[in-house]
């Protein structure tokens, strides 16, 4: 088999030769931004660029019907890169517009690039490369359910990027999350004539929100619990019968997340017996696990990154926000890597400002960067067994 050094260099060369293409796709997926559940020109004009280079293409995957997979090669190991195109709301002059203010359209790009260089490789090494589309990571986590109907099962390693400001990190944590929604079912009066006779669904609200706040004096440091009441009565003289509150509870681990839901969910119970409104508790979204990138393969993406003269901060700080990819590293080997996109106006994914730079030369230049090094990441374990045994232990 070809050295492993030989093939990198080949694969810098066509990443460097079809980067107009790659960037193409960054900046079509950016000037048509949808959201979440609603990515169909974005999903099928990247499976359709997908099918032109040989891919077979599964649409719709795993469910879902703006999830595709893509692959080409046989056998194992399968490497697969995610790829990522669900917009955000809320943007322009009057705040009714899409846009990828996280840059989504980036990650499609880099992880299309990266699969695509090699699949130009394919006969050089074993195996099989894979894109897998995954849907709205701004809304509901499709990689949630991409992961619970088995569409990872398959995969040996799992590789991803994603723009962020100010240093490259390559050990990004997140937090679980649960998405928790309690409605609160009480009985309308006239609120001077007859207060009696009615039960206060907005009172159990925020009974519920003070029990949340007594209980965060005994949480992990690492725990986050926010919420709103996104329905709380119609008018001041009739007692609120109808009370809706959503909240996002996170912590480091999903085993303490999974007690401090409960926790929560008890607080909202507490407020059912204190006003006598029915409790109904729902989970609105899926819930996300903490991601923990493995550390072979980051050790791999280090060695990488230096080599391409990428300078990355390599310490785990705290996690922060979450991922449903968090969900894909619980069954999978995951390299997941946040890439400086090298702006100096300090603004950062989803606020309006950083709509500037996710399509911009700056994002360009990174864009290449990171094909390369995801490229020769997944070359380095595609070209050694004794990897792909450590990692399948």
């Amino acid at each position: 088999m070809t050295d492993v050094r030989e093939l990198k260099a080949w694969a810098y060369e066509l990443a460097q030769e079809n980067i107009e293409l790659y960037n193409h796709i960054c900046d079509e997926i950016f000037r048509h931004p949808e959201l979440g559940e609603q990515e169909v020109y974005s999903s099928r004009f990247l499976v359709s660029e997908m099918e032109k280079r040989g891919f077979r293409v599964q649409m719709p995957y795993g469910g879902l019907d703006t999830a595709f997979r893509c692959e080409i090669g046989s056998g194992h190991p399968k490497v697969a890169f995610l790829a990522e195109y669900d917009a955000l709301p809320g943007y322009g002059p009057n705040k009714d517009q899409n846009g990828h203010a996280c840059g989504h359209n980036w990650i499609a790009a880099c992880t299309f690039g990266a699969a695509d260089v090699l699949a130009r490789m394919k006969d050089s090494f074993p195996g099989t490369i894979v894109y897998i589309g995954t849907p709205a990571e701004e809304m509901r986590g499709g990689k949630v359910d991409l992961v619970n109907n088995g569409c990872f099962d398959d995969i040996d390693a799992v590789f991803q990027m994603h723009l962020t400001t100010g240093m490259t990190k390559i050990n990004s944590r997140t937090l679980a999350i649960d998405s928790v929604e309690f409605t609160f079912e009480g009985v309308a009066a006239h609120a001077a004539g007859h207060p009696w006779k009615g039960v206060n669904a907005l009172d159990a609200g925020y009974l519920t929100f003070n029990g949340i706040n007594a209980l965060r004096q005994h949480i992990t440091p690492d725990a986050r619990i926010h919420g709103i009441i996104e329905e709380g009565g119609v008018a001041p003289n009739i007692v609120p019968s109808h009370c809706v509150c959503k909240f996002f509870v996170r912590a480091a681990e999903r085993d303490y997340l999974n007690e401090l839901t409960q926790k929560v969910i008890n607080c909202a119970k507490g407020a059912e017996l204190m006003t006598g409104a029915k409790l109904s508790v729902r989970y609105f979204e899926n819930s996300y696990d903490d991601l923990r990138c493995d550390p072979l393969l980051t050790a791999l993406m280090a060695k990488n990154l230096d080599e391409l003269g990428v300078e990355y901060d390599p310490t785990e700080e705290p996690p922060a926000g979450s991922s449903d990819l968090g969900n894909v590293s619980k069954v999978c080997p995951t390299c997941y890597v946040s890439m400086d996109v090298g702006n100096t106006d300090g603004s950062a994914c989803h606020e309006e400002p950083f709509l500037q730079h996710v399509n911009s030369p700056l994002a360009y230049d990174k864009n290449l960067k990171a094909i390369k090094a995801m490229v020769a990441t997944a070359l380095d374990f595609l070209t050694d067994e004794e990897l792909q045994k450590k990692l399948a232990k």
